[in-house]
């Protein structure tokens, strides 16, 4: 009986694997149709009587401008093509802030979120971070930089309903990602934390001042080299 259940577990094992690492190289080179996000955000809006939005546009990077690239590097991951997938700093500063109990922004970096919206569900447990750690690490290794990010700006939530910055720019600003101003692209940038609660245009006091700083920061930014 024994025996049994170790051969299982082991095939499961196998098949976790082989699963993982064949979705992450086909990913590498196909579009992400869906993410788990998209379903469950579907769910809900269906729960709770609400009408279904779910608008989602793939664009290659070469039609992204580099203006959202720098704008959600200086918001998201001050050091996105330099670290490994992992910001040992933020994190250490995060954990260290969350002790002492004040809100401070997560030590996540571009290539963490870009794991957890693909192939995994939201949430904080130890075992759904330690699948995050491991996709990471798959994606970094596979994909490269400018395909994390191309993967980023195409599946991450930007609005109720709105997924990947296509999307986002038509629907906040009425115009194809590639036409986004520098301010706009900070705008959509600064909604990243809360992209349900807050919005891009008409925006309150927080969010300007956000997408102030983060355009300031911005400029600091050279055109992202993701060659490194």
């Amino acid at each position: 009986m024994i025996r049994k259940i170790f051969k299982f577990i082991f095939k499961l094992i196998l098949w976790f694997f082989g699963l993982s690492i064949g979705s992450t190289i086909l990913f590498k080179f196909v579009p992400v149709p869906f993410t788990p996000l998209m379903f469950i955000r579907t769910f809900e809006q269906i729960s709770a009587g609400e009408k279904v939005v779910w608008k989602h546009d793939w664009i290659s990077i070469d039609e992204m401008p580099i203006n959202i690239q720098k704008a959600v590097i200086a918001s998201e991951d001050g050091k996105f093509t330099s670290h490994s997938g992992f910001d040992f700093d933020a994190i250490e500063k995060a954990y260290k802030n969350n002790q002492k109990g004040k809100r401070v922004k997560g030590g996540s970096t571009i290539s963490q979120q870009t794991a957890k919206n693909v192939f995994l569900w939201p949430g904080r447990s130890f075992i759904r971070k330690g699948f995050e750690a491991y996709f990471t690490v798959l994606i970094e290794f596979i994909w490269g930089k400018e395909r994390i990010m191309e993967v980023y700006l195409n599946s991450i939530e930007m609005g109720n309903g709105i997924y990947g910055i296509e999307a986002a720019s038509e629907h906040w600003f009425g115009k194809k990602a590639e036409n986004l101003s520098k301010k706009e692209a900070a705008a959509i940038a600064a909604i990243l934390p809360n992209p349900r609660k807050f919005k891009a245009k008409n925006s309150s006091g927080y969010i300007n001042r956000r997408k102030n700083a983060i355009s300031r920061q911005m400029n600091l930014y050279p055109k992202p080299n993701y060659n490194k």
